[in-house]
């Protein structure tokens, strides 16, 4: 029988959930010395050089890059090879606690949505899971914040709005965002499959490489229009006006209804922090 040890497992966890939190992404961090680069405005470019700074502290000294350390979101693929004795949820959850505690993180989850009672450990966590082929586990993980969650929205349009009325939503929906996601901004973009699912895209959409593009050609050629547009508004780093609004949009499409255009918009704030891990399955 394959199988990933419960303790290998937690130990991954807990070090990707740490390592998230304290470092960007090379490539989000080439973006934002970019976008410095081109800026004109002397207080976009202050503002961008304290971002950059601030990663690069967070990184030296092993603390949080963002006072809010997020939802802790998974997105696993597993192996149909596999075979757990164990809870993967429990497991996952554990890995969160200790991680959240050890490395002080701010615990964000509260255990009722009206009680508002702090869990006092950041969990439950939340987990998506995907069954695949073969003998590997392979976990993506995001604290994803509140104040950029709190900006996202989905519509459910009808086909005629066509790509326009989409480019619309989701340009109307980064506008009415302002500063409050602190831009510059990542745009995650979930277009088709249903209610439900387009906003998965729209998360899953913020998991793929900032340097990635869409390869179906209508996803990628609207990444390129609404990248151009968005950044043409003049929100700019943290709303306080500039070039830099936006880093990259990501498109992704499923199919759909023929009476439905489901069209969701999760954005994501500058400090994009995220980490993905592949276990081997063993023989137990």
């Amino acid at each position: 029988m394959l199988s990933i040890r419960k303790d290998k497992l937690i130990t991954t966890i807990k070090k990707m959930v740490l390592e998230a939190n304290f470092r960007l992404d090379k490539c989000v961090i080439d973006s934002l010395r970019s976008g410095l680069e081109k800026e004109t405005s002397v207080l976009a470019k202050n503002v961008l050089e304290n971002i950059l700074i601030n990663s690069n502290i967070a990184a030296k000294e092993n603390i949080p890059l963002c006072q809010d350390t997020g939802v802790a979101v998974f997105f696993l693929e597993v192996g149909n090879e596999l075979c757990f004795d164990y809870s993967l949820e429990e497991a996952f959850n554990e890995a969160v606690a200790l991680a959240y505690k050890e490395g002080y993180l701010r615990k964000s989850m509260v255990s009722h949505p009206l009680r508002r009672i702090n869990t006092l450990d950041n969990t439950p966590s939340i987990i998506h899971i995907k069954l695949v082929m073969g003998s590997t586990l392979s976990i993506h993980f995001a604290p994803k914040g509140g104040g950029s969650e709190n900006m996202s929205t989905l519509k459910m349009m009808t086909p005629a709005s066509g790509i326009e009325g989409i480019k619309q939503f989701v340009i109307g929906t980064v506008i009415a965002a302002g500063g409050k996601p602190c831009p510059p901004i990542i745009v995650g973009v979930g277009i088709g499959g249903n209610f439900e699912k387009s906003a998965l895209l729209a998360k899953e959409a913020l998991f793929r490489p900032l340097e990635d593009e869409a390869k179906d050609p209508l996803d990628n050629a609207l990444e390129k229009d609404l990248l151009h547009e968005i950044n043409k508004l003049n929100i700019g780093p943290m709303g306080l006006g500039g070039k830099t609004t936006c880093l990259a949009v990501k498109v992704n499409s499923y199919p759909c209804h023929i009476a439905s255009l489901p069209v969701a918009v999760n954005l994501q704030c500058h400090s994009a922090r995220k980490s993905h891990v592949i276990l081997d399955g063993e023989t137990i």
